[in-house]
Protein backbone atom coordinates (compact mmCIF):
# COMPACT_ATOMS: atom_id res chain seq x y z
CA UNK A 1 0.00 0.00 0.00
CA UNK A 2 0.96 3.40 -0.53
CA UNK A 3 2.47 5.56 2.43
CA UNK A 4 -0.13 7.41 3.66
CA UNK A 5 0.58 11.63 2.90
CA UNK A 6 -2.77 13.05 4.94
CA UNK A 7 -3.89 16.53 5.16
CA UNK A 8 -6.63 17.27 7.75
CA UNK A 9 -8.86 20.13 6.76
CA UNK A 10 -11.13 21.61 9.46
CA UNK A 11 -11.91 25.09 11.10
CA UNK A 12 -11.72 23.77 14.89
CA UNK A 13 -8.13 23.62 15.76
CA UNK A 14 -8.50 21.29 18.76
CA UNK A 15 -10.64 18.43 16.28
CA UNK A 16 -7.61 19.10 14.26
CA UNK A 17 -4.77 18.69 16.57
CA UNK A 18 -6.78 15.57 17.94
CA UNK A 19 -6.85 14.17 14.40
CA UNK A 20 -2.93 14.63 13.63
CA UNK A 21 -2.59 12.70 16.94
CA UNK A 22 -4.65 9.54 16.34
CA UNK A 23 -3.70 9.16 12.67
CA UNK A 24 0.07 9.64 13.75
CA UNK A 25 -0.27 7.20 16.83
CA UNK A 26 -1.98 4.65 13.94
CA UNK A 27 1.51 5.44 12.08
CA UNK A 28 -0.29 7.67 9.54
CA UNK A 29 1.58 10.75 8.18
CA UNK A 30 -0.02 14.36 8.36
CA UNK A 31 1.50 16.75 6.21
CA UNK A 32 -0.82 19.36 6.72
CA UNK A 33 -3.91 20.64 8.77
CA UNK A 34 -6.01 23.69 7.73
CA UNK A 35 -8.71 25.94 9.02
CA UNK A 36 -10.34 26.97 6.28
CA UNK A 37 -11.54 26.35 2.33
CA UNK A 38 -9.32 28.81 0.55
CA UNK A 39 -5.86 28.12 2.74
CA UNK A 40 -7.22 24.14 1.76
CA UNK A 41 -6.04 24.69 -1.89
CA UNK A 42 -2.93 26.56 -1.82
CA UNK A 43 -1.69 24.20 0.78
CA UNK A 44 -2.47 20.88 -0.84
CA UNK A 45 -0.66 22.37 -3.51
CA UNK A 46 2.32 22.59 -1.61
CA UNK A 47 1.91 19.49 0.24
CA UNK A 48 0.73 17.18 -2.03
CA UNK A 49 -1.20 14.97 -0.03
CA UNK A 50 -2.31 11.78 -1.57
CA UNK A 51 -5.28 11.56 0.91
CA UNK A 52 -7.90 15.05 2.21
CA UNK A 53 -9.85 14.46 5.45
CA UNK A 54 -12.18 17.21 4.79
CA UNK A 55 -15.31 19.23 6.63
CA UNK A 56 -17.72 20.86 5.17
CA UNK A 57 -18.70 23.56 7.14
CA UNK A 58 -15.66 25.87 6.45
CA UNK A 59 -15.01 30.00 6.15
CA UNK A 60 -14.37 30.80 2.56
CA UNK A 61 -15.20 28.16 0.13
CA UNK A 62 -17.08 25.25 1.79
CA UNK A 63 -16.14 21.31 1.74
CA UNK A 64 -17.94 20.22 -1.05
CA UNK A 65 -16.33 23.26 -3.26
CA UNK A 66 -13.06 22.53 -2.08
CA UNK A 67 -13.53 18.73 -2.79
CA UNK A 68 -14.95 19.54 -6.66
CA UNK A 69 -11.51 21.94 -6.80
CA UNK A 70 -9.30 19.49 -5.41
CA UNK A 71 -10.44 16.61 -8.01
CA UNK A 72 -9.51 18.63 -10.66
CA UNK A 73 -6.82 20.36 -9.82
CA UNK A 74 -4.99 17.46 -7.76
CA UNK A 75 -6.77 14.09 -9.10
CA UNK A 76 -3.97 11.43 -7.45
CA UNK A 77 -5.32 12.96 -4.38
CA UNK A 78 -8.44 11.33 -2.17
CA UNK A 79 -10.58 13.13 -0.35
CA UNK A 80 -12.87 11.75 2.70
CA UNK A 81 -15.37 13.72 3.78
CA UNK A 82 -15.77 14.18 7.78
CA UNK A 83 -18.97 16.39 9.00
CA UNK A 84 -21.82 16.61 11.14
CA UNK A 85 -23.85 16.51 7.93
CA UNK A 86 -25.89 13.16 7.69
CA UNK A 87 -28.44 13.81 5.20
CA UNK A 88 -29.31 12.37 1.69
CA UNK A 89 -28.87 15.51 -0.40
CA UNK A 90 -25.20 16.58 1.29
CA UNK A 91 -24.06 12.56 0.80
CA UNK A 92 -24.76 13.17 -2.99
CA UNK A 93 -23.44 16.19 -3.17
CA UNK A 94 -19.89 15.79 -1.61
CA UNK A 95 -19.66 12.12 -3.74
CA UNK A 96 -20.62 14.10 -7.27
CA UNK A 97 -18.00 16.41 -5.93
CA UNK A 98 -15.14 13.54 -6.26
CA UNK A 99 -14.92 12.48 -2.45
CA UNK A 100 -14.29 8.78 -2.46
CA UNK A 101 -15.58 8.46 1.39
CA UNK A 102 -17.84 9.71 3.70
CA UNK A 103 -17.67 9.78 7.92
CA UNK A 104 -19.95 11.21 10.63
CA UNK A 105 -18.18 12.84 13.73
CA UNK A 106 -19.55 10.59 15.70
CA UNK A 107 -17.31 7.78 13.93
CA UNK A 108 -14.43 5.96 16.05
CA UNK A 109 -10.88 6.50 15.15
CA UNK A 110 -10.48 3.35 13.98
CA UNK A 111 -13.15 4.29 11.29
CA UNK A 112 -11.10 7.32 10.12
CA UNK A 113 -7.72 5.44 10.29
CA UNK A 114 -9.76 2.29 7.89
CA UNK A 115 -11.46 4.91 5.51
CA UNK A 116 -7.57 6.97 5.33
CA UNK A 117 -5.94 3.61 4.45
CA UNK A 118 -8.41 2.55 2.18
CA UNK A 119 -8.69 5.65 0.23
CA UNK A 120 -4.87 5.58 -0.72
CA UNK A 121 -4.95 2.21 -1.03
CA UNK A 122 -7.55 2.37 -4.06
CA UNK A 123 -5.85 3.27 -7.52
CA UNK A 124 -5.87 6.68 -9.06
CA UNK A 125 -9.04 6.78 -11.73
CA UNK A 126 -11.45 3.92 -9.49
CA UNK A 127 -13.08 6.25 -7.35
CA UNK A 128 -16.46 5.31 -8.21
CA UNK A 129 -15.82 1.73 -7.49
CA UNK A 130 -14.61 3.16 -4.22
CA UNK A 131 -17.71 5.00 -3.34
CA UNK A 132 -19.74 2.15 -3.99
CA UNK A 133 -17.87 -0.61 -1.71
CA UNK A 134 -17.23 2.24 0.73
CA UNK A 135 -21.25 2.81 0.89
CA UNK A 136 -21.99 -0.71 1.40
CA UNK A 137 -19.55 -1.29 3.99
CA UNK A 138 -21.06 1.76 5.95
CA UNK A 139 -24.91 1.46 5.31
CA UNK A 140 -25.02 2.85 8.82
CA UNK A 141 -24.62 6.07 6.68
CA UNK A 142 -27.51 5.80 4.49
CA UNK A 143 -29.44 4.71 7.63
CA UNK A 144 -28.71 7.99 9.11
CA UNK A 145 -29.32 10.02 5.71
CA UNK A 146 -33.06 8.64 5.29
CA UNK A 147 -33.77 7.31 9.21
CA UNK A 148 -36.59 5.09 9.58
CA UNK A 149 -37.31 7.30 12.80
CA UNK A 150 -40.92 6.80 12.74
CA UNK A 151 -42.13 10.77 13.11
CA UNK A 152 -45.22 11.63 11.87
CA UNK A 153 -45.21 14.32 9.64
CA UNK A 154 -46.79 16.65 12.24
CA UNK A 155 -43.73 15.29 14.19
CA UNK A 156 -41.31 16.50 11.84
CA UNK A 157 -42.88 19.91 11.38
CA UNK A 158 -42.67 19.85 15.06
CA UNK A 159 -38.97 19.02 15.27
CA UNK A 160 -37.99 21.50 12.24
CA UNK A 161 -39.95 24.46 14.29
CA UNK A 162 -37.53 23.72 17.16
CA UNK A 163 -34.70 23.67 15.06
CA UNK A 164 -35.55 26.88 13.85
CA UNK A 165 -35.87 28.40 17.53
CA UNK A 166 -39.25 28.33 18.29
CA UNK A 167 -41.01 28.35 21.78
CA UNK A 168 -43.94 26.13 22.65
CA UNK A 169 -46.10 29.03 22.46
CA UNK A 170 -45.17 29.76 19.33
CA UNK A 171 -45.22 26.49 18.33
CA UNK A 172 -48.66 26.29 19.45
CA UNK A 173 -49.37 29.36 17.43
CA UNK A 174 -47.88 27.91 14.53
CA UNK A 175 -49.83 24.65 14.03
CA UNK A 176 -53.12 26.33 15.57
CA UNK A 177 -53.21 23.86 18.49
CA UNK A 178 -52.78 24.47 22.07
CA UNK A 179 -49.60 24.51 24.31
CA UNK A 180 -51.14 21.21 25.72
CA UNK A 181 -51.06 19.44 22.56
CA UNK A 182 -47.35 21.01 21.66
CA UNK A 183 -46.16 19.37 25.24
CA UNK A 184 -47.89 15.96 24.09
CA UNK A 185 -45.90 15.95 20.55
CA UNK A 186 -42.31 16.66 22.47
CA UNK A 187 -43.20 13.85 24.31
CA UNK A 188 -43.86 11.46 21.37
CA UNK A 189 -40.82 12.67 20.17
CA UNK A 190 -38.75 12.46 23.14
CA UNK A 191 -39.38 8.90 23.53
CA UNK A 192 -38.92 8.27 19.67
CA UNK A 193 -35.73 9.78 19.37
CA UNK A 194 -34.39 8.97 22.91
CA UNK A 195 -33.41 12.12 23.67
CA UNK A 196 -34.57 13.60 27.19
CA UNK A 197 -34.97 17.95 26.12
CA UNK A 198 -35.27 19.69 23.24
CA UNK A 199 -31.75 20.24 23.12
CA UNK A 200 -30.99 16.04 22.62
CA UNK A 201 -33.81 15.71 20.13
CA UNK A 202 -33.12 18.86 18.02
CA UNK A 203 -29.13 17.30 18.01
CA UNK A 204 -30.42 13.96 17.00
CA UNK A 205 -32.98 15.27 14.83
CA UNK A 206 -30.22 17.22 12.63
CA UNK A 207 -27.39 14.78 12.95
CA UNK A 208 -30.30 11.87 11.51
CA UNK A 209 -31.24 14.75 8.78
CA UNK A 210 -34.84 15.24 10.14
CA UNK A 211 -34.38 18.50 10.60
CA UNK A 212 -31.99 21.44 8.81
CA UNK A 213 -31.45 24.67 10.41
CA UNK A 214 -33.09 27.28 8.22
Amino acid sequence: MSAVRAMLVDDHRVLREGLRRSLESAGLSVVADVGDGDEALETAQESQPNVVLMDISLPGKDGIEITRQLSRQLPQTSVVILTMFADEATIKAAFAAGAVGYLVKDCSTDEIVSAVQEAVREMPGRHLDLTRSYLKANSHIANRAMPNHSLTQREVEVMQALANGASTAQLARQLYVSPKTVKNHLNHIYSKLGAQSRTQAVAKALRLGIVRIA
